[in-house]
């Protein structure tokens, strides 16, 4: 279950960090209270988490799947631009958090 949890926490993350880009856009207070809600649910499934996962574990796939998941969104949504070599240190970051899966004591 914490996995699952885990799995949520980063699909937050992901979200959390695309809605600022919009919030910064938008300029209003509601938009505003879109991410600062987002950043406690987010941090409340890390933490639920974290309670059966070995903290670092859990960060290290949060932070890599979270970041990777923002490049990737900001692509399709943005039309952000990467570069071969980006890419292929988002493989590795990829490469990194399946490892600290397989790898996890429990």
């Amino acid at each position: 279950m914490a996995w699952l949890i885990l799995g949520i926490a980063v699909i937050t993350e992901i979200i959390w960090a695309l809605s600022l880009k919009w919030a910064a856009g938008a300029a209003t207070w509601q938009a505003s209270a879109v991410p600062i809600t987002l950043s406690f649910v987010n941090m409340g499934l890390l933490a639920l988490a974290m309670r059966d996962l070995p903290a670092g574990t859990a960060y290290a796939i949060w932070t890599g799947l979270g970041a990777v998941g923002v490049i990737l969104a900001g692509i399709m949504l943005f039309g952000d631009r990467v570069s071969p070599l980006q890419a292929g240190f988002m493989a590795l970051t990829i490469i990194g958090v399946g490892g600290t899966k397989f790898f996890a004591p429990t």
